[in-house]
């Protein structure tokens, strides 16, 4: 199940690893999650990821992961090389855009040209940077509080109180739990 409520398209990405079985196993469920992540727009060629596409977007996932656990204090070995690397991988230029007319007439997202992996990666590790590198999003970077979840977002709760990645999800949860723990102490 690929999650997007993370507020971030690099948090998202990590969501991709956070949960049992690999979400990008193959090029079928990349193309899938790019096309939800909106990084290829609807008129984008479906069959745009090939088979050595995943291995590469799995790299990033791992890297990206590495720098928002360092920064949210935990010991991240490996740190200083990921950095490097989703350092490279933004330096190259994202996927161009344009504007089409849509069947329904209304001017819609494509690609400029077919998407390349080097450019859909430039734009999640640009994401990275940016997040890491802006103190007030920074400040906002929460790890879920749910007992079996791993899920990283942007707290934009008013109050910053947000404990979990989805109330629906694990927060609802987390009251069912609280709530048969209160039953069963009666």
């Amino acid at each position: 199940m690929v999650r997007f409520e993370s507020g971030r398209l690099c948090l998202d990405l990590l969501a991709t690893g956070a949960y049992e079985g690999e979400q990008l196993c193959g090029a079928a469920q990349l193309d899938q999650w790019l096309l939800d992540a909106g990084l290829l727009p609807c008129a984008a060629p479906r069959a745009a990821a090939r088979d050595d596409w995943p291995g590469r977007f799995v790299e990033l996932r791992r890297c990206v992961g590495a720098l928002v656990h360092a920064e949210l204090g935990a010991r991240v070995d490996g740190a200083p090389a990921a950095l490097d690397r989703v350092n490279a991988l933004a330096a190259v230029p994202p996927p161009g855009v344009r504007a089409v007319r849509g069947p329904d007439g209304r001017l819609a997202r494509a690609p400029e040209g077919a998407p390349e992996c080097g450019a859909l990666l430039a734009a999640i590790a640009r994401d990275a940077l940016d997040l890491l590198t802006d103190p007030t999003a920074r400040t906002l970077l929460r790890q879920c509080e749910g007992d079996s979840c791993r899920l990283l977002y942007l707290d934009t709760s008013r109050g910053r109180r947000r404990r979990w990645c989805s109330s629906e999800a694990c927060g609802n949860r987390e009251r069912v739990a609280r709530h048969r723990r209160r039953v069963a102490a009666l």
